[in-house]
């Protein structure tokens, strides 16, 4: 009999990297939001990936950055306690970018923690070959990567053969979760995370990252369908008419592109009600970072 493995591993990198595209792609499923913003994980997803005998948890974490605002503290804080708590720290760069200020950082302060590491750099299908290898050279003269990979997380190249490494590197031991299992975030999170995307994706740079989206109700249905009520929370008015649009229209268009993929995430029929409320400051109220996942300082 086959011995069964399992570990967790936590995926960190700068803002905008592409860890939580990375982390979707990897299971398969819609687990994190994703934008072309930077700083949209907040709080630490884990998502459950099954490679023959081995059970993979893979830990996304916010974006490293420098922080400013306690939701800046908390995020940061997050994504190095996901390195600790991992068995093995799996460090993505954005190729395209290179070996930036940030990205060095970050590196010297997991070289000092004396995790394994392994170096992904992400984005390859965006830059020209020759200029993958010197950054790769560079990136292992700062810290002991045991292993190097050339991925496209977007395009899945590469991601196959890190799955097999990964599913190789994990502990002999029995599995952490039921082996049916995608993630351990529940489904209230995941519609929040669908939910502020869309406003991401739908406000561009007009709403920044002064949002944040609360699943305040979810109710079973006899017919099978679930309908979700959730609050969009800004931190003042002129975001909440951006968000509501002219005659409501934006908050329309949020409302039926977060429904269709969450009928698709789902599988089942859903009625979704958004509305939006003012919150002066709310990324600086210790018990909303706490409902978020976030530990305050």
């Amino acid at each position: 009999m086959t011995a069964t493995r399992a570990g967790f591993v936590a995926i960190l990198g700068a803002p905008n990297a592409g860890k939580s595209t990375l982390l979707n792609r990897l299971v398969g499923a819609k687990l994190a939001a994703v934008s072309p913003k930077a700083q949209t994980t907040r709080f630490r997803i884990r998502g459950i990936v099954m490679r023959g005998a081995s059970q993979i948890v893979l830990v996304d974490t916010p974006g490293i950055f420098a922080p400013r605002r306690m939701l800046d503290r908390a995020m940061v804080k997050a994504a190095w306690s996901g390195a600790a708590d991992a068995d093995l720290a799996l460090l993505l760069v954005d190729a395209k970018a290179g070996l930036t200020d940030g990205v060095r950082a970050i590196v010297e302060k997991l070289r000092a923690s004396g995790r394994p590491l392994w170096l992904a750099l992400n984005k390859v299908d965006l830059v020209a070959p020759p200029k993958l290898l010197p950054l790769a050279r560079d990136l292992n003269a700062l810290a002991p990567f045991a292993e190097t990979f050339m991925i496209s997380a977007e395009t899945g190249d590469g991601v196959e053969r890190l799955l097999d490494r990964l599913a190789e590197a994990m502990s002999e031991g029995p599995f952490l979760y039921p082996e049916d299992e995608l993630s351990d975030q529940p489904d209230r999170l995941l519609a929040s995370e669908i939910v502020r995307e869309q406003i991401y994706r739908q406000t561009h740079e007009e709403v920044p990252y002064g949002t944040t989206v609360e699943t305040e109700t979810w109710e079973e249905r006899a017919d099978g369908s679930v309908t979700i009520r959730a609050a969009i929370v800004v931190a003042r008015e002129g975001q909440k008419a951006i968000v509501i649009g002219k005659g409501g229209a934006r908050l329309k268009a949020i409302g039926a592109a977060a429904r269709a993929e969450l009928e698709r995430e789902l599988d089942r029929r859903v009625h979704l009600f958004l509305h939006v409320l003012v919150r002066e400051r709310w990324d600086e109220e210790r018990s909303r970072l706490r409902d978020m996942g976030l530990e305050p300082e």
